[in-house]
């Protein structure tokens, strides 16, 4: 089993804008003042262009797929909320909060990918959730630890506990479930995703343990991680809330290692974080700070890891 991959599921926005839907509980977004949705829209694709750039300047496989004008889909530049990708050839397709968001699951992306050399032996199909009000979004509400089959998942609105366990269930993975929380104006909220709290690569774990309040959760945590012999990175919620979780490693050329991060989230890091991080990867930075203030996602949102294909790019 791989952790990680050479390969990225991109979409390319047609019309990026704040989503009022997902911004009931997602407390990262929010608002730039003196800029239309067409501003916003041009600035936010540069964005994904410079990102998708600098990927493929490294030896990154990186799907680009456009967005369709309609349906109104302003968060589709997030896809790994909607789909996940298995070395053994399934698929999972996931239950959406936001009612926006499920029209940006697409059967002809799928096709695509079969086209470029995708394997999709199944497709775990968990949408009909959405009718009893019951979600969970991906690698955005689940951190998955491919090699030690491990789930780690922070209950929130968008992460329901039973579905979660259905999922290790269906896909063979242990659950490890807690909370993990933020400050919102004084008061503790649930995080809305795990990937913004928590990544893991090869050997490490960067992870806001200060997030999760619980003691015995938290050990919990721990414990699972040490055992399966990851080096603990731990950021401070203010690096949290820069998007110092939401990082993914990705293998480029000659089998090289790169973390991908914001410029955002790396500027927050002290030298030590970063002299642990670079000890396995070569950090890869981009400036996505227009899709991190409105759509309150970072770069690991925007990529989907594609496994079970030999891909002709």
């Amino acid at each position: 089993m791989k952790q990680i991959t050479d390969t990225i599921l991109m979409i390319r926005p047609v019309h990026f804008r704040r989503n009022e839907q997902t911004a009931v509980n997602n407390y990262y977004q929010k608002e730039f003042s003196g800029l239309d949705n067409q501003e916003i829209q041009k600035k936010a694709l540069a964005e994904f262009k410079g990102l998708v750039r600098k990927l493929r300047n490294v030896g990154v496989n990186v799907i680009v797929v456009d967005d369709t004008m309609n349906p109104d889909t302003p968060d589709s530049i997030f896809p790994n909320n909607w789909i996940s990708f298995h070395q053994n050839g399934n698929i999972a397709v996931y239950p959406m909060f936001a009612e926006n968001r499920r029209l940006e699951r697409r059967e002809d992306i799928l096709d695509l990918l079969e086209k470029k050399g995708l394997k999709i032996n199944n497709v775990i199909d968990y949408t009909s959730a959405e009718e009893e009000e019951i979600f969970l979004e991906g690698t955005g509400s689940m951190i998955l630890d491919r090699v030690h089959r491990k789930a780690y998942c922070a209950l929130s609105p968008r992460s329901d506990e039973e579905l979660f366990i259905e999922f290790c269930e269906d896909f063979e993975y242990t659950p490890v479930i807690f909370h993990a929380y933020q400050t919102v104006k004084g008061e503790r909220e649930l995080i809305y995703h795990t990937n913004v709290m928590m990544a893991l690569t090869e050997n490490n774990a960067i992870i806001c343990l200060d997030s999760i309040d619980d003691i015995k959760e938290k050990k919990n945590v721990i414990n699972h991680l040490r055992k399966d012999g990851k080096e603990m990175i731990p950021i401070s919620e203010e690096q949290m809330n820069n998007f110092a979780g939401n990082m993914l490693q990705v293998v480029g050329k000659k089998n090289r290692r790169f973390i991908v991060i914001s410029e955002t989230a790396y500027k927050s890091l002290d030298e030590e974080q970063i002299l642990k991080i670079e000890k396995e990867s070569q950090i890869l930075t981009a400036n996505i700070k227009t899709i991190e203030t409105l759509g309150g996602g970072s770069v690991r949102c925007m990529m989907g890891e594609v496994f079970g294909g030999r891909f002709k790019i």
